[in-house]
C-alpha cells in the first residue's frame, strides 16, 4: 500500500527539474506511505516514477519501489495489495519460468508476471486492489491500470504536452502536472451527486482513470483507454450462469467464497484488525475473520452521544458475542467538528459525504494499534441493502397506481407546508405518526411526477438541479450515469438496475473514495472483502430473492450471519454511518457555514445562484425544511475553493 506519482515530459519540456518535480509529488503523498519513498528518473526519455511506501508485505528493502523487472525491461510503481500473489508465483514455476526472486513482495510478483505473460494477461489473474504505473523501456510506453471495482484511486493528466499521474490530485498540483482551472463537467457532477465521478476530475486537465480500465500512453498525443473488466459483463455472465441449485446451497457457496475473500485479506506482516459497526456487513466480515483466527480479532468502533447516530452499543454486543479484542471510542461533537476544517485538505476534490467524519475518526483510532483493517463496505450494493432501494420500489408502485394524475397528486401533496403535514399526521396515533413526515412528503412528492423509473432514481439521488443552480453557465452536455444505458437495454428488475448503477458510480466515487482518503490520511490500509471481484460476480448469479426478499435486504448475508450472531442482535433498523448534520448546521457549525456561504468568490468563480442558496439556508435555519445535505454540499465546495483555488 502506498502512494504513486510520475511525470513523462514531452520533448519540448526542460527535464532538468524532473526529479525535483516528482519528489514534490511524492512529498504530497507522504501520508499514504510514511515508511519510505524514492524516485527513479530516466533523463533520456524525460520520465520519472515516484512512490511513497506503507510497508505491509515484505518489510525489507526487497519490497521497495520503483522496482525493476529481473530482465531489466520494466519499471513499476504500484499501490495496493494482491491477495493471490503466492499462487501466481507457483503458476510461474509450473510454467517452467524460473525467477530469481529477491523477496516475497506482491510488487515483485506482478512485475515478473508482466515480464512473462504481458500486462493484460497478468491483470486478469490478479485478485486484489491495485493502481499500477508501468514503464516499458523497450517499447517506450507508459501503462496505467486501475483495479476492477475502483478500490484504489489513480488520476492522470495531460497538460502542456506532458503526461502525469498520481494517487491523489494534490500530487499533480504539487508537480505542476495540471493547472488549477476548473472542469465545468466535474463541477456540475459534484453539484448533482456530491462527488466527482470517475472519468472526470474537478480540474480541467486531470481525470480519474475508470475502474477496470487500462490506459496505454505510447506518445504524448496518443493515449488509449480500454476496459479489461466491467460490471455489465459480470451481470451478463451472472444471468448466463444463474445459480441452478436450491437457496441453501447458494447461501453455503456464498459463505465459502466470503470466507476465502476474508482469509486472503488477513495475510500481512504487520498488525491487523477490523472496523465493526454492529451492522450486517461489518459483523459478517468480523464473524468470518474470527472463525478462521486462533486469537481474538482486534475490532474498532466509534460512538456518538446522539443515540440516533450511535452504533457503538450494537458493535459492543456483537464484539462480546464473537469474543473479539474490542476497542471503542466515544467522541463528543467537538471531536468531530474539529475535523471539519481538515476535510478539504484530506479530500482534495470537493466531497460532500459527511460520514467522512466518523470514517476519519475510526481510521485514526484503528491506526493506533494496527496498520491494516478489514471493512464491510460493498455489501449494500451487491446484496441489496440500501433502504432507498425499497423506497424507490414503493415510489414506482405509487406512481404507477396513478398513471394519469401523478403530477396533480404531486402538486397537491406540496400544497400543505411540512409543518402542516407534521401537525396533521401528529394527530394520528401509533406508527403512522412519523418524525419529520412533512419534510419527507415534500421530498417525495416531485418524484411521483417522474414517469421513468431510472429518471426517478437519479432524481432521488440528486442534490441539485445544476441547470437551475448554474443558470447560463450550465453546460448542455450532461454527465451520463455509468450503467444507465445498459440497464435500459436489458430486461432487469428495478432493484437490480439500481444496484448496477450504484456499484459503478456511488460505491466507487463516494464510498470507496471516502474510505481511501480517510484511512490513508492516517496511514492505514483498509481491505474490503465484499469488493472482491469474485464476490461481485457470484452475487450476480444469485436469484433476486436472496438479495432483497420482500422488504428485507441482504437476505443471503443475514442467513450467513445468523450462524454466528443471534438474530435479535442484527434484526433492527439500518442506522447508517452518519452524523447529525442538520442539527450541527443549525448549531455549532452555523457560523462556519454562514462564512462559507457568504464567500463572494463562490458565486463569482462558479456562477451559482446566490438567491437559491440563501433561500435554502433561510428555510433550513428556521426549521421549515431539512436542507442539510444541500447546504453541506455548497459549504464543502466553498471550503475547497478557499483551500485549493484561492
Amino acid at each position: 500500500m502506498c502512494g504513486i506519482a510520475g511525470l513523462w515530459l514531452s520533448g519540448q519540456s526542460d527535464a532538468s527539474g524532473l526529479g525535483d518535480a516528482v519528489s514534490r509529488m511524492n512529498a504530497a503523498l507522504h501520508h499514504r506511505g510514511p515508511d519510505g519513498g524514492d524516485v527513479w528518473v530516466d533523463s533520456d526519455n524525460g520520465l520519472a516514477l515516484g512512490q511513497r511506501r506503507l510497508a505491509i508485505i515484505d518489510l525489507s528493502d526487497a519490497g521497495k519501489q520503483p522496482m525493476h523487472s529481473a530482465n531489466g525491461r520494466y519499471v513499476m510503481v504500484y499501490n495496493g495489495e494482491i491477495y493471490n500473489a503466492p499462487e501466481l508465483r507457483e503458476k510461474l514455476a509450473a510454467a517452467n519460468i524460473n525467477v530469481a526472486w529477491r523477496g516475497h513482495s506482491d510488487t515483485e510478483v506482478i512485475l515478473e508476471c508482466i515480464a512473462h505473460w504481458g500486462v493484460r494477461d497478468t491483470i486478469k489473474r490478479l485478485i486484489g486492489m491495485f493502481a499500477i504505473a508501468l514503464w516499458d523501456k523497450e517499447a517506450k510506453k507508459l501503462t496505467l491500470v486501475r483495479d476492477r471495482l475502483g478500490i484504489k484511486p489513480l488520476y492522470w493528466s495531460r497538460y502542456e504536452g506532458n503526461i502525469g499521474f498520481a494517487s491523489e490530485v494534490k500530487a499533480l498540483l504539487a508537480g505542476g502536472a495540471i493547472s488549477r482551472e476548473v472542469n465545468q463537467a466535474g463541477l456540475e457532477a459534484y453539484l448533482r451527486f456530491g462527488y466527482v465521478p470517475s472519468g472526470l476530475s474537478i480540474y480541467a486537465h486531470a481525470k480519474m482513470l475508470k475502474p477496470g480500465h487500462i490506459l496505454e500512453v505510447t506518445s504524448h498525443d496518443q493515449a488509449t483507454e480500454t476496459a479489461y473488466w466491467s460490471v455489465e459483463d459480470a451481470v451478463l455472465n451472472g444471468q448466463k450462469h444463474a445459480w441452478s441449485g436450491d437457496d441453501q446451497s447458494a447461501i453455503d457457496a456464498l459463505e465459502d467464497l466470503l470466507r476465502d475473500a476474508v482469509q486472503r485479506r488477513m495475510v500481512a506482516d504487520v498488525p491487523l484488525g477490523a472496523f465493526l459497526s454492529g451492522g450486517i456487513d461489518s459483523s459478517t466480515i468480523v464473524a468470518l475473520m474470527q472463525s478462521v483466527s486462533d486469537r481474538p480479532v482486534k475490532t474498532f468502533s466509534v460512538g456518538f452521544e446522539d443515540e440516533a447516530f450511535n452504533e457503538a452499543a450494537f458493535a459492543g454486543e456483537v464484539a462480546r458475542h464473537l469474543k473479539t479484542d474490542h476497542t471503542e471510542l466515544y467522541v463528543t461533537p467537538k471531536d468531530a467538528l474539529d475535523l471539519v476544517p481538515k476535510l478539504s485538505e484530506t479530500y482534495d476534490e470537493p466531497f460532500f459525504d459527511s460520514s467522512a467524519i466518523p470514517t476519519y475518526l475510526i481510521s485514526a483510532l484503528t491506526r493506533k494499534e494496527v496498520t491494516v483493517a478489514l471493512s464491510g463496505d460493498g455489501g449494500d450494493e451487491t446484496f441489496g441493502g440500501y433502504t432507498r432501494y425499497l423506497w424507490a420500489k414503493q415510489l414506482s408502485a405509487a406512481a404507477g397506481s396513478i398513471p394519469f394524475g401523478a403530477s396533480l397528486v404531486s402538486r397537491g401533496l406540496t400544497m400543505l407546508s411540512p409543518e402542516q403535514w407534521d401537525n396533521l399526521v401528529g394527530l394520528v396515533p401509533g406508527k403512522l405518526s412519523t418524525s419529520a413526515i412533512g419534510d419527507k412528503i415534500h421530498k417525495a412528492a416531485p418524484l411521483l411526477a417522474i414517469r421513468d423509473d431510472l429518471d426517478r432514481y437519479h432524481a432521488l439521488l440528486s442534490l441539485f438541479d445544476s441547470d437551475k443552480l448554474l443558470g447560463s453557465r450550465s453546460s448542455r452536455k450532461k454527465f451520463r450515469v455509468p450503467g444507465e444505458m445498459f440497464c435500459r437495454n436489458r430486461n432487469l428488475d428495478y432493484v437490480s438496475s439500481m444496484q448496477i448503477m450504484d456499484t459503478m458510480m456511488y460505491m466507487v466515487d463516494d464510498v470507496l473514495t471516502k474510505v481511501d482518503r480517510a484511512s490513508m490520511a492516517n496511514s492505514l490500509e483498509v481491505r474490503v472483502p465484499f469488493i472482491d471481484h469474485r464476490v461481485i460476480e457470484f452475487g450476480w448469479r444469485l436469484p433476486a430473492r436472496l438479495k432483497m426478499n420482500g422488504s428485507t435486504g441482504k437476505y443471503a448475508l443475514r442467513q450467513i450471519l445468523y450462524k454466528y450472531v443471534p438474530r435479535e442482535m442484527i434484526d433492527r433498523p439500518k442506522t447508517g454511518f452518519g452524523v447529525p448534520l442538520a442539527q450541527w448546521l443549525r448549531g455549532p457549525l452555523r457560523e462556519w457555514m454562514g462564512d462559507l456561504l457568504a464567500n463572494d468568490a463562490l458565486y463569482q468563480d462558479f456562477g451559482l445562484d446566490r438567491r437559491q442558496i440563501e433561500k435554502l439556508q433561510n428555510e433550513h435555519m428556521s426549521g421549515k425544511r431539512n436542507w442539510g445535505h444541500q447546504l453541506w454540499t455548497i459549504s464543502m465546495l466553498s471550503d475547497w475553493q478557499k483551500r485549493w483555488l484561492a
